[in-house]
Protein backbone atom coordinates (compact mmCIF):
# COMPACT_ATOMS: atom_id res chain seq x y z
CA UNK A 1 0.00 0.00 0.00
CA UNK A 2 0.93 3.49 -0.94
CA UNK A 3 2.22 5.70 2.53
CA UNK A 4 -0.39 8.45 2.76
CA UNK A 5 1.02 12.01 1.89
CA UNK A 6 0.38 14.21 4.04
CA UNK A 7 -0.88 17.76 2.42
CA UNK A 8 1.93 20.36 2.57
CA UNK A 9 1.29 23.86 3.53
CA UNK A 10 -0.47 25.34 0.51
CA UNK A 11 -0.23 29.32 -0.91
CA UNK A 12 -3.27 30.92 0.59
CA UNK A 13 -3.64 32.65 -2.65
CA UNK A 14 -3.41 29.42 -5.03
CA UNK A 15 -2.26 29.90 -8.60
CA UNK A 16 -3.95 29.51 -12.00
CA UNK A 17 -2.94 26.03 -12.03
CA UNK A 18 -3.36 24.98 -8.73
CA UNK A 19 -7.03 25.64 -8.52
CA UNK A 20 -7.78 24.06 -12.38
CA UNK A 21 -6.15 21.01 -11.21
CA UNK A 22 -7.50 21.39 -7.55
CA UNK A 23 -3.68 20.39 -6.79
CA UNK A 24 -4.01 22.42 -2.48
CA UNK A 25 -7.29 21.10 -2.39
CA UNK A 26 -5.99 17.24 -2.85
CA UNK A 27 -3.40 17.76 -0.65
CA UNK A 28 -0.96 17.96 -3.25
CA UNK A 29 2.04 20.82 -4.49
CA UNK A 30 3.10 21.81 -7.93
CA UNK A 31 6.47 20.10 -7.32
CA UNK A 32 4.89 16.63 -6.20
CA UNK A 33 2.80 16.70 -9.54
CA UNK A 34 5.77 16.84 -11.76
CA UNK A 35 7.93 15.25 -10.10
CA UNK A 36 5.23 11.87 -10.27
CA UNK A 37 4.56 13.13 -13.56
CA UNK A 38 8.06 12.50 -14.82
CA UNK A 39 8.40 9.08 -12.48
CA UNK A 40 5.48 7.75 -15.04
CA UNK A 41 6.87 8.86 -17.96
CA UNK A 42 10.53 7.25 -16.85
CA UNK A 43 8.51 3.99 -15.87
CA UNK A 44 6.21 3.60 -19.16
CA UNK A 45 8.68 5.46 -21.65
CA UNK A 46 9.53 1.72 -22.82
CA UNK A 47 6.46 1.70 -24.63
CA UNK A 48 7.88 3.76 -27.58
CA UNK A 49 9.98 0.79 -28.27
CA UNK A 50 7.73 -2.03 -27.77
CA UNK A 51 4.69 -1.25 -29.46
CA UNK A 52 7.04 -0.54 -32.29
CA UNK A 53 8.17 -4.06 -31.86
CA UNK A 54 4.76 -6.11 -31.74
CA UNK A 55 3.09 -4.33 -34.56
CA UNK A 56 6.27 -4.11 -36.58
CA UNK A 57 6.71 -7.86 -36.49
CA UNK A 58 3.49 -8.86 -38.37
CA UNK A 59 2.38 -7.93 -41.42
CA UNK A 60 -1.09 -7.47 -43.06
CA UNK A 61 -3.23 -9.83 -45.57
CA UNK A 62 -1.21 -8.21 -48.31
CA UNK A 63 2.15 -8.57 -47.05
CA UNK A 64 2.80 -5.26 -45.88
CA UNK A 65 5.10 -4.12 -42.67
CA UNK A 66 4.59 -0.82 -40.82
CA UNK A 67 8.57 0.82 -40.29
CA UNK A 68 9.66 1.60 -37.18
CA UNK A 69 9.47 5.26 -37.66
CA UNK A 70 6.13 4.91 -38.71
CA UNK A 71 4.99 3.36 -35.49
CA UNK A 72 7.42 4.71 -33.11
CA UNK A 73 5.90 8.43 -34.10
CA UNK A 74 2.12 7.49 -33.74
CA UNK A 75 3.01 5.58 -30.50
CA UNK A 76 4.48 8.94 -28.80
CA UNK A 77 2.31 11.09 -30.18
CA UNK A 78 -1.06 9.56 -29.01
CA UNK A 79 0.26 8.69 -25.73
CA UNK A 80 1.49 12.37 -25.46
CA UNK A 81 -1.71 14.22 -26.72
CA UNK A 82 -4.45 11.08 -24.95
CA UNK A 83 -2.49 11.68 -21.61
CA UNK A 84 -2.10 15.49 -21.80
CA UNK A 85 -6.18 15.26 -22.63
CA UNK A 86 -6.44 13.06 -19.84
CA UNK A 87 -5.04 15.31 -17.20
CA UNK A 88 -7.02 18.41 -18.65
CA UNK A 89 -10.28 16.35 -18.80
CA UNK A 90 -10.22 13.89 -16.26
CA UNK A 91 -8.02 15.67 -13.91
CA UNK A 92 -6.39 12.45 -12.63
CA UNK A 93 -2.69 11.26 -12.45
CA UNK A 94 -3.31 8.14 -14.88
CA UNK A 95 -1.76 7.94 -18.38
CA UNK A 96 -2.28 6.24 -21.57
CA UNK A 97 -0.60 4.72 -24.32
CA UNK A 98 -0.87 1.71 -26.74
CA UNK A 99 -1.97 -1.01 -24.55
CA UNK A 100 -0.13 -4.35 -24.27
CA UNK A 101 -2.12 -7.14 -24.76
CA UNK A 102 -4.55 -5.18 -27.19
CA UNK A 103 -1.59 -4.63 -29.90
CA UNK A 104 -0.90 -7.91 -29.86
CA UNK A 105 -4.86 -8.85 -30.80
CA UNK A 106 -4.00 -5.82 -33.76
CA UNK A 107 -0.59 -7.14 -35.03
CA UNK A 108 -0.85 -11.02 -34.79
CA UNK A 109 -4.36 -11.70 -35.07
CA UNK A 110 -6.92 -8.76 -36.87
CA UNK A 111 -4.13 -7.43 -39.49
CA UNK A 112 -3.18 -10.90 -41.13
CA UNK A 113 -6.61 -11.17 -42.18
CA UNK A 114 -7.24 -7.50 -43.73
CA UNK A 115 -4.91 -4.59 -44.54
CA UNK A 116 -3.61 -2.33 -41.89
CA UNK A 117 -6.12 0.29 -42.95
CA UNK A 118 -9.13 -2.01 -42.19
CA UNK A 119 -7.73 -3.52 -38.65
CA UNK A 120 -7.06 0.18 -37.89
CA UNK A 121 -10.70 0.98 -38.78
CA UNK A 122 -11.94 -1.91 -35.91
CA UNK A 123 -9.67 -0.03 -33.63
CA UNK A 124 -11.52 3.05 -34.10
CA UNK A 125 -14.89 1.23 -34.14
CA UNK A 126 -13.68 0.13 -30.85
CA UNK A 127 -13.35 2.95 -28.89
CA UNK A 128 -16.51 4.42 -30.55
CA UNK A 129 -18.00 1.48 -29.19
CA UNK A 130 -16.33 1.76 -25.27
CA UNK A 131 -17.27 5.52 -25.72
CA UNK A 132 -21.44 4.66 -26.29
CA UNK A 133 -20.84 1.88 -23.85
CA UNK A 134 -19.20 4.64 -21.15
CA UNK A 135 -21.97 7.28 -21.80
CA UNK A 136 -24.79 4.94 -21.47
CA UNK A 137 -23.92 2.94 -18.77
CA UNK A 138 -23.83 -0.28 -20.10
CA UNK A 139 -20.34 -0.76 -19.55
CA UNK A 140 -20.97 -1.30 -16.13
CA UNK A 141 -23.66 -4.40 -17.15
CA UNK A 142 -21.41 -6.05 -19.75
CA UNK A 143 -18.35 -6.33 -16.53
CA UNK A 144 -20.74 -7.71 -14.30
CA UNK A 145 -22.06 -10.28 -16.83
CA UNK A 146 -18.64 -11.74 -17.74
CA UNK A 147 -17.61 -14.13 -15.13
CA UNK A 148 -14.61 -12.68 -13.01
CA UNK A 149 -12.38 -16.09 -13.26
CA UNK A 150 -12.80 -15.68 -16.98
CA UNK A 151 -11.57 -12.01 -16.63
CA UNK A 152 -8.64 -12.64 -15.32
CA UNK A 153 -8.06 -15.60 -16.84
CA UNK A 154 -8.11 -13.55 -20.05
CA UNK A 155 -5.65 -11.18 -18.51
CA UNK A 156 -3.12 -14.41 -17.61
CA UNK A 157 -3.54 -15.79 -21.07
CA UNK A 158 -2.83 -12.41 -22.48
CA UNK A 159 0.17 -12.11 -20.58
CA UNK A 160 1.90 -15.92 -21.48
CA UNK A 161 1.04 -14.88 -24.87
CA UNK A 162 3.20 -11.77 -24.90
CA UNK A 163 5.85 -13.31 -22.87
CA UNK A 164 6.26 -15.91 -25.72
CA UNK A 165 5.59 -13.53 -28.71
CA UNK A 166 8.84 -11.86 -26.89
CA UNK A 167 10.91 -15.26 -26.64
CA UNK A 168 10.32 -15.97 -30.52
CA UNK A 169 11.35 -12.14 -31.45
CA UNK A 170 14.29 -12.76 -29.86
CA UNK A 171 15.28 -15.95 -31.16
CA UNK A 172 15.24 -17.87 -27.55
CA UNK A 173 12.08 -20.06 -28.24
CA UNK A 174 12.30 -20.98 -32.14
CA UNK A 175 10.46 -23.21 -34.66
CA UNK A 176 11.43 -27.29 -34.51
CA UNK A 177 12.74 -27.55 -38.09
CA UNK A 178 10.66 -29.76 -40.22
CA UNK A 179 13.56 -31.55 -40.97
CA UNK A 180 14.08 -33.18 -37.82
CA UNK A 181 11.02 -35.41 -38.50
CA UNK A 182 9.46 -34.49 -34.68
CA UNK A 183 6.43 -33.59 -33.41
CA UNK A 184 7.69 -31.34 -31.12
CA UNK A 185 6.67 -28.32 -32.52
CA UNK A 186 8.80 -25.34 -31.04
CA UNK A 187 12.29 -25.62 -29.26
CA UNK A 188 14.82 -23.61 -27.09
CA UNK A 189 17.48 -21.21 -29.88
CA UNK A 190 18.76 -22.40 -33.35
CA UNK A 191 19.48 -25.47 -35.08
CA UNK A 192 18.64 -29.34 -34.95
CA UNK A 193 20.11 -29.04 -31.28
CA UNK A 194 18.32 -26.51 -29.82
CA UNK A 195 20.91 -24.40 -28.50
CA UNK A 196 21.66 -20.92 -27.41
CA UNK A 197 23.94 -19.91 -29.97
CA UNK A 198 25.39 -16.28 -31.11
CA UNK A 199 26.14 -12.91 -29.27
CA UNK A 200 22.20 -11.47 -30.03
CA UNK A 201 20.74 -14.30 -28.04
CA UNK A 202 23.21 -13.41 -25.38
CA UNK A 203 22.35 -10.11 -25.44
CA UNK A 204 18.69 -11.02 -24.68
CA UNK A 205 19.66 -13.05 -21.82
CA UNK A 206 22.08 -10.12 -20.18
CA UNK A 207 18.86 -7.76 -20.83
CA UNK A 208 16.40 -9.54 -19.47
CA UNK A 209 18.83 -10.61 -16.02
CA UNK A 210 19.62 -7.00 -15.71
CA UNK A 211 15.58 -6.21 -15.69
CA UNK A 212 15.32 -8.82 -13.34
CA UNK A 213 18.04 -7.36 -11.02
CA UNK A 214 16.81 -3.68 -11.29
CA UNK A 215 13.07 -4.44 -10.62
CA UNK A 216 13.94 -6.86 -7.45
CA UNK A 217 16.01 -3.87 -6.14
CA UNK A 218 12.89 -1.28 -7.08
CA UNK A 219 14.85 0.78 -9.20
CA UNK A 220 12.37 3.56 -11.14
CA UNK A 221 12.42 3.11 -14.61
CA UNK A 222 13.71 -0.36 -14.72
CA UNK A 223 12.39 -1.67 -17.77
CA UNK A 224 13.69 1.05 -20.05
CA UNK A 225 17.19 1.13 -18.08
CA UNK A 226 17.48 -2.41 -18.97
CA UNK A 227 16.13 -1.54 -23.12
CA UNK A 228 19.04 1.43 -22.68
CA UNK A 229 21.56 -0.65 -21.61
CA UNK A 230 21.37 -3.86 -23.47
CA UNK A 231 21.24 -2.14 -27.13
CA UNK A 232 24.08 0.22 -26.27
CA UNK A 233 25.56 -3.42 -25.62
CA UNK A 234 23.92 -4.56 -28.76
CA UNK A 235 25.30 -1.80 -30.65
CA UNK A 236 29.15 -2.18 -29.22
CA UNK A 237 29.08 -5.65 -30.02
CA UNK A 238 27.66 -5.78 -33.62
CA UNK A 239 30.44 -3.02 -34.44
CA UNK A 240 33.27 -4.90 -33.34
CA UNK A 241 32.64 -8.41 -34.33
CA UNK A 242 30.26 -7.75 -37.39
CA UNK A 243 27.39 -9.80 -36.62
CA UNK A 244 25.66 -11.12 -39.54
CA UNK A 245 22.36 -9.12 -40.03
CA UNK A 246 20.15 -11.96 -40.22
CA UNK A 247 21.10 -13.02 -36.82
CA UNK A 248 19.58 -9.85 -35.19
CA UNK A 249 16.15 -10.10 -36.84
CA UNK A 250 14.40 -6.96 -38.68
CA UNK A 251 16.83 -4.26 -36.52
CA UNK A 252 19.96 -4.19 -36.38
CA UNK A 253 21.53 -2.43 -33.53
CA UNK A 254 24.14 0.48 -35.37
CA UNK A 255 24.17 4.09 -35.44
CA UNK A 256 21.86 6.16 -36.92
CA UNK A 257 23.11 9.06 -39.19
CA UNK A 258 21.39 11.58 -36.32
CA UNK A 259 19.44 11.53 -33.63
CA UNK A 260 17.14 14.40 -34.47
CA UNK A 261 15.14 13.65 -36.46
CA UNK A 262 11.22 14.70 -38.23
CA UNK A 263 8.52 12.32 -37.13
CA UNK A 264 6.79 10.05 -39.75
CA UNK A 265 3.00 11.10 -39.66
CA UNK A 266 2.09 8.78 -42.65
CA UNK A 267 -0.04 6.44 -41.25
CA UNK A 268 -2.02 9.22 -39.63
CA UNK A 269 -5.51 8.68 -40.92
CA UNK A 270 -5.20 5.56 -42.71
CA UNK A 271 -8.45 4.00 -41.97
CA UNK A 272 -10.79 1.92 -42.90
CA UNK A 273 -14.02 1.85 -40.91
CA UNK A 274 -15.74 -1.15 -42.36
CA UNK A 275 -13.62 -2.89 -45.40
CA UNK A 276 -12.49 -5.31 -42.34
CA UNK A 277 -15.95 -6.89 -42.19
CA UNK A 278 -16.03 -7.37 -46.04
CA UNK A 279 -12.07 -8.44 -45.89
CA UNK A 280 -12.47 -10.90 -43.17
CA UNK A 281 -16.31 -11.60 -43.35
CA UNK A 282 -19.13 -11.01 -40.67
CA UNK A 283 -18.65 -13.19 -38.13
CA UNK A 284 -14.94 -12.84 -38.21
CA UNK A 285 -14.78 -9.61 -38.10
CA UNK A 286 -17.81 -9.06 -35.26
CA UNK A 287 -15.67 -11.45 -33.45
CA UNK A 288 -12.49 -9.77 -33.44
CA UNK A 289 -14.21 -6.10 -32.85
CA UNK A 290 -15.62 -8.14 -29.56
CA UNK A 291 -12.40 -9.10 -28.64
CA UNK A 292 -10.50 -5.87 -29.04
CA UNK A 293 -13.13 -4.34 -26.43
CA UNK A 294 -13.23 -7.08 -24.18
CA UNK A 295 -9.03 -6.77 -24.47
CA UNK A 296 -8.98 -3.59 -23.57
CA UNK A 297 -12.31 -3.07 -21.54
CA UNK A 298 -12.03 -4.85 -18.39
CA UNK A 299 -7.92 -3.70 -17.90
CA UNK A 300 -8.64 -0.14 -17.97
CA UNK A 301 -11.51 -0.89 -15.68
CA UNK A 302 -8.98 -2.58 -13.01
CA UNK A 303 -6.30 0.19 -13.94
CA UNK A 304 -8.35 3.07 -13.12
CA UNK A 305 -10.02 1.94 -10.42
CA UNK A 306 -6.99 0.66 -8.32
CA UNK A 307 -4.59 3.52 -8.97
CA UNK A 308 -7.73 5.94 -8.30
CA UNK A 309 -8.01 4.33 -5.35
CA UNK A 310 -4.13 4.75 -4.36
CA UNK A 311 -4.29 8.30 -5.22
CA UNK A 312 -7.03 9.27 -2.69
CA UNK A 313 -9.82 9.66 -5.16
CA UNK A 314 -11.98 7.09 -4.48
CA UNK A 315 -14.84 8.62 -1.98
CA UNK A 316 -17.97 6.83 -1.15
CA UNK A 317 -16.56 3.37 -3.15
CA UNK A 318 -16.91 5.86 -6.26
CA UNK A 319 -13.84 7.24 -8.58
CA UNK A 320 -14.03 10.89 -8.79
CA UNK A 321 -14.90 11.76 -12.13
CA UNK A 322 -15.08 8.28 -13.49
CA UNK A 323 -17.55 9.14 -16.75
CA UNK A 324 -15.29 11.73 -17.98
CA UNK A 325 -12.03 9.38 -16.94
CA UNK A 326 -13.76 6.40 -18.94
CA UNK A 327 -14.41 8.87 -21.77
CA UNK A 328 -10.83 10.12 -22.30
CA UNK A 329 -10.12 6.21 -22.03
CA UNK A 330 -12.69 5.77 -25.04
CA UNK A 331 -11.40 8.42 -27.38
CA UNK A 332 -7.87 7.60 -26.71
CA UNK A 333 -8.97 3.50 -27.96
CA UNK A 334 -10.39 5.26 -30.89
CA UNK A 335 -7.30 7.75 -31.40
CA UNK A 336 -4.69 4.94 -31.47
CA UNK A 337 -6.64 3.89 -34.25
CA UNK A 338 -6.18 6.88 -36.22
CA UNK A 339 -2.84 7.21 -35.99
CA UNK A 340 -1.70 4.12 -36.41
CA UNK A 341 -0.67 3.35 -32.63
CA UNK A 342 -3.58 0.78 -32.12
CA UNK A 343 -5.77 1.14 -29.10
CA UNK A 344 -4.45 3.78 -26.40
CA UNK A 345 -5.63 2.63 -22.71
CA UNK A 346 -4.59 4.24 -19.04
CA UNK A 347 -1.43 2.24 -17.98
CA UNK A 348 -0.69 0.64 -14.50
CA UNK A 349 2.34 2.16 -14.56
CA UNK A 350 0.68 5.22 -13.55
CA UNK A 351 0.92 4.16 -9.63
CA UNK A 352 4.29 5.20 -10.11
CA UNK A 353 3.89 8.64 -10.45
CA UNK A 354 1.22 8.45 -7.81
CA UNK A 355 4.07 6.83 -5.26
CA UNK A 356 5.87 9.18 -5.93
CA UNK A 357 3.21 12.04 -4.96
CA UNK A 358 0.66 12.88 -8.15
CA UNK A 359 -2.63 13.71 -7.10
CA UNK A 360 -3.90 15.58 -9.76
CA UNK A 361 -3.83 16.14 -13.90
CA UNK A 362 -1.05 18.50 -13.84
CA UNK A 363 1.12 15.13 -13.25
CA UNK A 364 -0.56 13.73 -16.54
CA UNK A 365 -0.10 16.92 -18.57
CA UNK A 366 3.63 16.50 -17.78
CA UNK A 367 3.72 12.83 -18.52
CA UNK A 368 1.98 14.07 -21.63
CA UNK A 369 4.46 16.64 -23.18
CA UNK A 370 7.70 14.15 -22.25
CA UNK A 371 6.34 11.76 -24.22
CA UNK A 372 5.25 14.55 -26.72
CA UNK A 373 8.82 15.11 -27.13
CA UNK A 374 10.40 11.97 -27.76
CA UNK A 375 8.81 12.60 -31.35
CA UNK A 376 12.04 14.63 -32.06
CA UNK A 377 14.24 11.93 -31.18
CA UNK A 378 12.53 8.87 -33.34
CA UNK A 379 15.96 7.93 -35.38
CA UNK A 380 16.76 6.34 -31.36
CA UNK A 381 14.02 3.71 -31.69
CA UNK A 382 15.11 2.34 -35.00
CA UNK A 383 18.81 1.16 -33.41
CA UNK A 384 17.07 -1.27 -30.41
CA UNK A 385 16.98 -4.79 -31.45
CA UNK A 386 14.59 -7.22 -30.69
CA UNK A 387 16.76 -8.82 -28.28
CA UNK A 388 16.80 -5.68 -25.83
CA UNK A 389 13.64 -5.11 -25.84
CA UNK A 390 11.70 -8.35 -26.00
CA UNK A 391 12.90 -9.02 -22.82
CA UNK A 392 10.33 -6.26 -21.51
CA UNK A 393 7.56 -8.47 -23.38
CA UNK A 394 8.77 -11.32 -20.54
CA UNK A 395 9.10 -9.20 -17.55
CA UNK A 396 5.36 -7.71 -18.47
CA UNK A 397 3.68 -11.26 -18.99
CA UNK A 398 5.30 -12.61 -16.02
CA UNK A 399 3.46 -9.22 -13.93
CA UNK A 400 0.26 -10.40 -15.93
CA UNK A 401 0.39 -13.77 -15.15
CA UNK A 402 0.59 -13.01 -11.30
CA UNK A 403 -3.48 -12.22 -11.32
CA UNK A 404 -3.56 -16.59 -11.73
CA UNK A 405 -3.95 -16.33 -7.76
CA UNK A 406 -7.24 -14.64 -8.15
CA UNK A 407 -8.85 -18.06 -10.11
CA UNK A 408 -11.07 -20.22 -7.92
CA UNK A 409 -9.18 -23.24 -9.14
CA UNK A 410 -11.19 -25.59 -6.67
CA UNK A 411 -14.27 -24.40 -8.39
CA UNK A 412 -15.33 -27.16 -11.44
CA UNK A 413 -17.51 -24.30 -12.62
CA UNK A 414 -14.66 -22.39 -13.93
CA UNK A 415 -11.15 -24.49 -13.67
CA UNK A 416 -11.56 -25.74 -16.79
CA UNK A 417 -13.13 -22.55 -18.60
CA UNK A 418 -10.23 -20.75 -17.05
CA UNK A 419 -7.47 -23.06 -18.13
CA UNK A 420 -8.72 -23.17 -21.51
CA UNK A 421 -8.89 -19.78 -21.70
CA UNK A 422 -5.18 -18.99 -20.14
CA UNK A 423 -4.21 -22.42 -22.42
CA UNK A 424 -5.54 -21.75 -26.13
CA UNK A 425 -3.87 -18.18 -26.21
CA UNK A 426 -0.31 -18.38 -26.49
CA UNK A 427 -0.74 -22.21 -27.84
CA UNK A 428 -2.92 -21.01 -30.85
CA UNK A 429 -1.49 -17.57 -30.87
CA UNK A 430 -4.89 -15.79 -31.33
CA UNK A 431 -6.19 -14.31 -28.50
CA UNK A 432 -9.77 -14.46 -29.88
CA UNK A 433 -9.53 -18.78 -29.95
CA UNK A 434 -8.70 -18.73 -26.23
CA UNK A 435 -11.77 -15.95 -24.94
CA UNK A 436 -13.91 -18.43 -27.20
CA UNK A 437 -12.96 -21.72 -25.66
CA UNK A 438 -13.11 -20.11 -22.19
CA UNK A 439 -17.12 -18.70 -22.41
CA UNK A 440 -18.32 -21.99 -24.37
CA UNK A 441 -16.85 -24.33 -21.76
CA UNK A 442 -17.93 -22.01 -19.15
CA UNK A 443 -22.00 -21.99 -20.37
CA UNK A 444 -21.51 -25.67 -21.37
CA UNK A 445 -20.73 -26.73 -17.77
CA UNK A 446 -23.60 -24.58 -16.69
CA UNK A 447 -25.87 -26.26 -18.50
CA UNK A 448 -24.62 -29.75 -17.89
CA UNK A 449 -25.29 -28.59 -13.93
CA UNK A 450 -28.91 -27.88 -14.66
CA UNK A 451 -27.68 -24.00 -14.06
CA UNK A 452 -29.23 -22.73 -17.36
CA UNK A 453 -30.43 -19.33 -15.80
CA UNK A 454 -27.04 -18.41 -14.27
CA UNK A 455 -25.32 -18.48 -17.56
CA UNK A 456 -27.16 -14.80 -18.42
CA UNK A 457 -28.36 -14.18 -22.03
CA UNK A 458 -25.10 -11.83 -22.76
CA UNK A 459 -22.96 -14.84 -21.68
CA UNK A 460 -25.35 -17.47 -23.70
CA UNK A 461 -25.36 -14.91 -26.82
CA UNK A 462 -21.12 -14.65 -26.96
CA UNK A 463 -20.75 -18.15 -26.54
CA UNK A 464 -22.85 -18.78 -29.35
CA UNK A 465 -21.15 -16.36 -31.50
CA UNK A 466 -17.72 -17.84 -30.62
CA UNK A 467 -19.60 -21.39 -31.43
CA UNK A 468 -20.30 -19.84 -34.78
CA UNK A 469 -16.27 -18.39 -35.22
CA UNK A 470 -15.19 -21.66 -34.43
CA UNK A 471 -17.27 -23.55 -37.08
CA UNK A 472 -17.44 -21.18 -39.88
CA UNK A 473 -15.87 -23.31 -42.22
CA UNK A 474 -18.23 -25.83 -41.87
CA UNK A 475 -21.08 -22.89 -41.70
CA UNK A 476 -20.14 -22.00 -45.22
CA UNK A 477 -19.75 -25.17 -46.66
CA UNK A 478 -23.49 -26.10 -45.88
CA UNK A 479 -24.38 -22.50 -47.05
CA UNK A 480 -22.86 -22.84 -50.45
Amino acid sequence: MTQQLQPERTDPDPSIVDRFFRIGIRGSTISRELRGGLTTFVAMAYIVMLNPLILGSSADATGAQLTSEQLTTATAATAGVMTIVMGLVGNAPLALASGLGVNAVVAFTIAPAMTWAQAFGLVVLEGIVIIVLAVSGIREKIINAIPAPLKTALTVGIGLYIALIGLVSAGFVTRKPDAAETTVPVQMGQGTEGHLVGLPIAIFCLSLLLMLVLLARKVPGAILIGIAVSTVVAIAANAAFGIAPKQWGTIVPELPDHVIGSPDFSMFGQVDLFGGFAAAGGIAATVFLFTLVLSGFFDAMGTITSVSSEAGLVKNGKVEGMGRILAVDGIAAAAGGLTGASPNTVFLESATGVAEGARTGLASVVTGLLFCATLLFTPLAAVVPAQAAAPALVIVGALMMSQVRHIPWDDPEYVIPAFLTIAVIPFTYMITNGIGAGLIAYALIKVARGKVREIGWLVGGLALVFAAYFGIEGIEALVE
